[in-house]
């Protein structure tokens, strides 16, 4: 077998799968990546992760706040000063020693507790000292960056292998319209052909009216697959975010017996996947978060600098005017088990993530498996249908031949152009599987150079 589908391929395969691309599907390939709206929304996703790290990393600057605050009260809560009834007699005395009214009389005075036409106005400065969770959520916040740039290349891939599927598609459902166009061709020749027999009356009525069902049925087929290639025009435009009817390019260089290899294909692994490199970052992330709730019992310590000015009456003086340094710490005494179950909780999400990957690992491993057969049974069934195609034209010439020399009937002429016919779809959906098949192989294979912005 392995000889067999060398002679398939003209191209060597080095280190897996790579299909050799047309000029026109490269250029197809590379609009997708470009102009795809759902790409453009995982770009998005990617610009939101990335804004959100830089936040993460901020966290280690100081930050600089004004804070003002202005506050006018009247009542409330006072104190009595009895200012008066201790000071205005002894002013009473120094008057009388003095016989002078240098010392005049006070009253009480009444002290609210609530400030009258005051203001406090400050910038302060906070920095922090020592926070575990600022390095853990920057860490966090690099590893959901990563994880965004595993999606898009997932994505990327995916994309790729619809794009080529459609365009194969595409190409194939032309040939297909071709097929019924030629073979109503036929049957319309073989219907003018009965037409001039019965006008001689060397030809049956009977004949007619086949030729005419045959057409019938022809032209039934044929408005399917007109159905057919607009439904692949549109889905191909579509990936590619175009107008749904514009036209294709069509490459006639999209031949399976020359434009494919095959090297050491037995040996293709998943170790390229992303979606294995998306699981070990999620792992670490996961395994972050573990160590950041572990970590709870580590105080949290700022420092700030306030630089400000505070007074009644709206004053700014060198009384009113202050500077005030200090530190804050912070750390938990009890908060009811929360921060143990936290723990607890992200274990579990650490197992869990662990387990999905082993999943992965092996669903991918089947998958892979899987495209390998389907490329050795699309080979396979490409060598039957070309064999049936060599045979079924080869039938329809000597019935032909029978039939204009008198040998073979008319029905028999219509059995061999429809196997004819029928053995050219089966050759054309088959090599549409062939390369169904190998674009699903590289993707399962990740083999395909994701081009890099």
């Amino acid at each position: 077998m392995r000889t067999v589908f060398i002679s398939f391929f003209g191209i060597l395969w080095s280190m897996g799968v790579t299909q050799a691309q047309s000029p026109a599907l490269d250029k197809y390939l590379e609009e997708g990546l470009t102009n795809n709206l759902v790409l453009q929304e995982r770009n998005l996703s990617l610009e939101q992760a990335l804004n959100a790290f830089a936040v993460a990393k901020s966290m280690y600057l100081p930050s600089v706040d004004v804070d003002v605050a202005y506050s006018h009260a009247k009542g409330g809560r006072s104190i009595q000063l009895p200012v008066g009834d201790l000071l205005n007699p002894v002013y009473n005395t120094l008057n009388a020693l003095t016989e002078s009214q240098a010392f005049p009389q006070i009253s009480n005075e009444t002290i609210n507790f609530l400030p009258q036409n005051y203001y406090d106005a400050k910038v302060r400065t906070t920095m922090p000292l020592l926070n575990t969770d600022i390095g853990y959520n920057k860490r966090i916040k690099s590893d959901m960056v990563r994880l965004e740039e595993g999606q898009i290349s997932i994505y990327k891939r995916e994309l790729v292998k619809n794009i080529k599927e459609s365009y194969y598609r595409y190409l194939v459902s032309l040939k297909i319209k071709s097929i019924y166009i030629s073979s109503l061709e036929l049957a319309k020749e073989g219907l003018r052909v009965n037409e001039k027999l019965v006008e001689a009356g060397k030809g049956l009525p009977a004949y007619i009216m086949r030729a005419k069902s045959e057409i019938a049925g022809i032209d039934a087929d044929l408005a399917e697959a007109d159905k057919n290639t607009k439904n692949a025009l549109i889905y191909f435009n579509a990936l590619l975010n175009r107008n749904a009817e514009e036209p294709i390019e069509e490459d006639s260089l999209l031949d399976v017996e020359s434009l494919w290899a095959l090297g050491d294909w037995e040996q293709l692994g998943i170790g390229h996947r992303e979606e294995l490199e998306s699981l070990e970052t999620g792992l670490a992330i996961r395994e972050s978060v573990v160590k950041m709730h572990s970590q709870y019992l580590v105080p949290k310590i700022s420092g700030f600098f306030d630089l400000g000015s505070q007074a009644e009456g709206l004053k700014f003086n060198d009384d009113s005017r202050y500077f005030m340094v200090g530190l804050t710490l912070k750390m938990p005494l009890f908060q009811g088990n929360r921060n143990r179950l936290k723990i607890q909780e992200s274990k579990i999400d650490l197992a869990t993530s662990q387990n999905k990957k082993l999943q992965a690992e092996q669903q991918l491993t089947i998958a892979l498996a899987l495209a390998k057969n389907e490329v050795i049974a699309a080979f396979k069934n490409y060598e039957k249908t070309k064999l049936q195609l060599e045979t079924a034209a080869t039938y329809q010439r000597l019935i032909q031949r029978g039939y204009g020399e008198g040998v073979n009937t008319y029905i028999e002429t219509i059995d061999a152009r429809s196997q004819f016919t029928h053995a050219k779809l089966a050759e054309t959906v088959s090599k549409l599987q062939i390369l169904s098949a190998l674009a699903k192989l590289e993707r399962e294979s990740a083999t395909f150079q994701i081009p890099q912005p």
